[in-house]
This record gives structure tokens, C-alpha cells and sequence, in this order.
């Protein structure tokens, strides 16, 4: 890995060194070089905002904050650069004014430092807005330099492992995250102007259910017992259906044990919402709502990608047999008596599916492999096998169920049923989980008695949605890898490292 130099050049070692002993040496004289209170009154861009329009002019007194990312001299004026959340403002300092002692206050700050200014505003030669400063305050004394701002955080695993010191060098990267946060607010709005209630569930679950995953285990050791983190929100939003909330719905983080991947980090963020006496077509108006939420609220606060407009509902919809039947020319139907034969079928066009699988787990594995990657356009995908949906409602054909899967750009994004509130056909199923976990696959969901025992009492008809908020993001802002959504993704442990590691290339 090659490193790019310190903005202040040398080693960062001796970068280091020196800036220590610059803190020591402002201690020894009274100043605290941390731990000092400051108030701004305006952001740098409002104080940008209120600058005179013509060189020379003085303006209002204002004081403002920020990180030093630009330093300058020229004869008896020396600049910094002042940045805050909202942009930058330039500070200046003459060694006409308090007898140069602010020159040489300011001229001594290193890269990275933040500080607090007052001054009055005024517009240089140059046309360019300025602070010209009555008193600097050093709020915090930077021992590491920032990247350099001409080359930045260049490494891509780097900017994901040290993501503060990413979005300090290149603030253009803060945007992705302004419209996540966006988003997520559309995504409570459109829920909460519909009626849904929002709860908190436990994430610490005694079992794990409601996903095809494999979960992660930890022990309560006052409990003497193992927990496991959730890896979906289902199970317990309809356990309150039961209780008489008819509409609720959970944002939060889940956890799934499997491997990393663009599209694929081991706690991500989930989105469950749950509508009594709602059905498939509700929760297909729901998903519709939402993802154009999401869309508009990304395009309020930066770029998006040019086929947002796509996005616009509503989307079509498609049966999982006739898509297959379409894309890969195998009839499912024609078939279906033959799960020998239709296994062959669907590995003479490269589906990989175990030996002995059903009919419903071969359509599925072709589908899921043959056809959903091409998948473009918003479609909801209906009509899945009963085997791989095992909290859905049965379908007129008992072969599928009433689920669909909105998927859009290749891959999944919402996955939604009228869900199962027959207490005997839910405790079949489960047991038939129980049983495939026995055997030895991990994904499989175990049989939770207490949820059954809820539906015993009676669960109102209801349709229920998933949506994963993070791939939601990635789809509205164009990202390509579901690292660059999230502030902090799960990374490979990095080697051990001197304190004093190179700075990011």
C-alpha cells in the first residue's frame, strides 16, 4: 500500500512530535488545548451569506467554528480556511491588529485544528467573503494531520475502516449519508400518515425467527442462558396484531450471521410494517408509497441516478412461474409432477439446486439465479412455493403463496405477504422448519411455541411488508456497494498497528 504524505509534510511521526509539543507548550502558558467552551452564533455559510458585497466593506460581528483545513501567509496577512458542517469561511488575521499577536496566533494552527472565531466580515481584493478576526480560540489541538486534500482518502477499504476521517477530507462524501437520513424520515412519514405505530421489539430474542437466516448467539450470564440477536422483526409485530394494535411497524437494526458482499452486511437496517385486515394488494400500494418516498426525499437533498424516474408507481406485476417460463423457456406446470425431471430441466440451464429437491425449492432456486438478475424495471414477483414461504397464506393454488418480492435493479428490495394467521397450518409449517434445522440447515427457522400460541388466540387478517432500508438507499442514491450507505460497515479485523500508523492512502 502506498501512503499519501501528510498534508503538513515530513514524517508522521515527526508530524506528531511537533504538534504534542506545541500542546504542551500552550498548556505551560494557561491555554487549554482542549476541553474550551465556545458558542457560535452562525454557521460559516450563513456568515458566507451575510458578507459585503463590495472589498474592503466591514460588516456584522459574528463568531462561527470549524476545523482549520487551509493555512496561508502573505507578507502581514495569513489566512486558514475554516470549514464547518455547512461549508467554509476564510479567516484573516494582519499584524496591524492586537499587535500581531492574532497573526501569529493564527499563522501557528496546524491543519486540522478546530477553533472558534469573532470577528467582522468583510470581503477581500479578491472578492472573497472573509472573517477578519477580533479573538481565535483553540476549542481542540489536532495531533494527527487530516489526508491530504488534493489526494484524500484514495484507498477504498480505508475509507470505509476510518470513514470519520474520510468525510473529513472530502465533505461531498457527507452527502449519501444527508439523504439516508432523509429517507428514513419519508419512510416514518408515509407510515405514520397512514396510521401505523411505530414499536420497539427485543434484539435479544431466546429464538430467533421470522428470515431464512443464520443468527448470532450470545450468552446472558446472569441468565445463565443464550440469546440470540434478531434476524428479523416479523414474529413479535405480530404477536401486537394479536393484542389489538392494528397497525405497527419497526425500523431497526437486525443481524444475520453470512458472509459480505455488495449487497450484503451482517446487521443491516430492517423496515416491518404489519396492517390488520390489509392484504397483498395493501402492502403493494404500501411498498409503491414508499419507495417514492424514499425517492423524492434523496433528489431533495443531492444527485440521484438517472432511473429514479423509473421508480414512479405503479409497477407491474409478475408470477414467479411465468417468468421463469418466459426468461428460461422451462415450463414449471408441465413438470411439476416430476421433480426429478424438472431438476434436470433447470440444471441443463445452470441452475444449481441440491439433489432430491421439491418442485417449489427447483423454481424458486431458477428463478432466483436465472431470472431475478435481469430483472430491471420495478416488478412485484408473485406466487411463491409454498416451501420457501413458510409464514405466508396459502395461495387458491396450494402449490404458492399470497407473497410477492418487489424487486428492482436485479435484486430484492421488498418482500411482503398476506401473511398466515391459521394457528394448525402455521405450527405445521414451523415444525417442518424444525425439522430441516435438525437436519442441518442453518437458515432454517426454529419452532417458537410461544408465537403459536399467540396466533391460538387469534390474529385479524393482515398483510405484512419487509424492506430493506439500506439496499432502499443504495437504489435511491446510486451507490454501488451497501458499504458506501453505511456510516460504519463490518470489516475484516485489521492487523495490528503502531499508535502511530501511516496516514490513509
Amino acid at each position: 500500500m502506498t501512503s499519501v504524505p501528510p498534508a503538513d509534510g515530513g514524517s508522521l511521526a515527526d508530524i506528531m512530535a511537533e504538534r504534542r509539543r506545541k500542546a504542551a507548550g500552550l498548556a505551560a502558558q494557561g491555554t487549554s488545548p482542549w476541553g474550551v467552551d465556545f458558542h457560535p452564533d452562525h454557521t460559516c455559510a450563513e456568515a458566507v451569506a451575510l458578507a459585503p458585497q463590495t472589498a474592503g466593506e466591514i460588516g456584522n460581528r459574528v463568531a462561527v467554528a470549524g476545523r482549520i483545513l487551509g493555512l496561508r501567509r502573505a507578507g502581514g496577512i495569513a489566512f486558514a480556511d475554516c470549514h464547518d458542517q455547512s461549508g467554509h469561511i476564510q479567516l484573516l488575521a494582519s499584524r496591524d491588529v492586537e499587535g500581531g499577536s492574532l497573526l501569529r496566533q493564527l499563522a501557528d494552527l496546524d491543519l486540522g485544528d478546530l477553533v472558534g472565531a469573532t470577528g467582522h466580515l468583510t470581503r477581500t481584493r479578491a472578492g472573497e467573503p472573509s472573517l477578519a478576526l477580533d479573538t481565535l480560540t483553540l476549542l481542540a489541538k489536532s495531533l494527527r494531520p487530516p489526508a491530504d486534500k488534493h489526494h484524500g482518502v484514495v484507498d477504498q477499504e480505508l475509507r470505509y475502516r476510518r470513514r470519520y476521517l474520510d468525510l473529513l477530507t472530502d465533505p461531498s462524501h457527507r452527502r449519501i449519508f444527508r439523504q439516508r437520513s432523509r429517507v428514513v424520515s419519508a419512510l416514518r412519514q408515509v407510515l405514520e400518515e397512514r396510521g401505523f405505530l411505530e414499536v420497539e421489539t427485543p434484539i435479544l430474542q431466546p429464538i430467533p425467527g421470522g428470515g431464512a437466516a443464520r443468527p448470532f448467539r450470545t450468552h446472558h450470564h446472569a441468565l445463565d442462558t443464550d440469546f440470540y440477536l434478531r434476524i428479523a422483526l416479523e414474529l413479535y409485530l405480530k404477536r401486537l396484531l394479536v393484542s389489538g394494535f392494528e397497525r405497527v411497524y419497526e425500523m431497526g437494526r437486525v443481524f444475520r450471521n453470512e458472509g459480505l458482499s455488495p449487497r450484503h452486511n451482517p446487521e443491516f437496517t430492517l423496515l416491518e410494517a404489519y396492517q390488520a385486515y390489509g392484504n397483498l394488494e395493501s402492502m403493494m400500494d404500501l411498498s409503491q408509497a414508499l419507495v417514492w418516498a424514499a425517492a423524492e426525499a434523496a433528489a431533495g437533498e443531492g444527485e440521484v441516478p438517472e432511473r429514479t424516474a423509473q421508480l414512479r408507481p405503479p409497477y407491474p406485476r409478475r408470477s414467479m412461474t411465468e417468468l421463469v417460463r418466459e426468461v428460461t423457456g422451462l415450463d414449471p406446470d408441465s413438470v411439476w409432477e416430476s421433480p426429478a425431471r424438472m431438476l434436470q430441466e433447470a440444471r441443463l440451464r445452470g441452475a444449481k439446486v441440491a439433489d432430491g429437491a421439491s418442485a417449489g425449492v427447483i423454481l424458486f432456486a431458477a428463478y432466483e439465479q436465472l431470472v431475478e438478475p435481469g430483472l430491471e424495471a420495478p416488478v412485484f414477483v408473485t406466487d411463491y412455493p409454498l416451501e420457501v414461504s413458510p409464514l405466508a397464506r396459502l395461495s387458491p393454488d396450494p402449490r404458492f403463496t399470497e407473497r410477492f418480492e418487489l424487486v428492482i435493479g436485479g435484486r430484492e428490495l421488498a418482500n411482503a405477504f398476506s401473511e398466515l394467521n391459521d394457528p394448525i397450518d402455521q405450527r405445521r409449517r414451523l415444525e417442518e422448519q424444525a425439522k430441516l434445522l435438525a437436519a442441518g440447515d442453518l437458515e432454517a427457522q426454529p419452532f417458537d411455541q410461544d408465537f403459536v400460541e399467540a396466533l391460538e388466540y387469534g390474529m385479524p387478517p393482515a398483510g405484512g411488508i419487509g424492506v430493506g432500508v439500506d439496499r432502499l438507499v443504495m437504489l435511491v442514491t446510486g451507490a454501488p456497494t451497501i458499504r458506501d450507505v453505511l456510516l460504519f460497515p463490518t470489516l475484516r479485523p485489521e492487523a495490528a498497528e503502531s499508535a502511530t500508523r501511516e496516514p490513509l492512502a
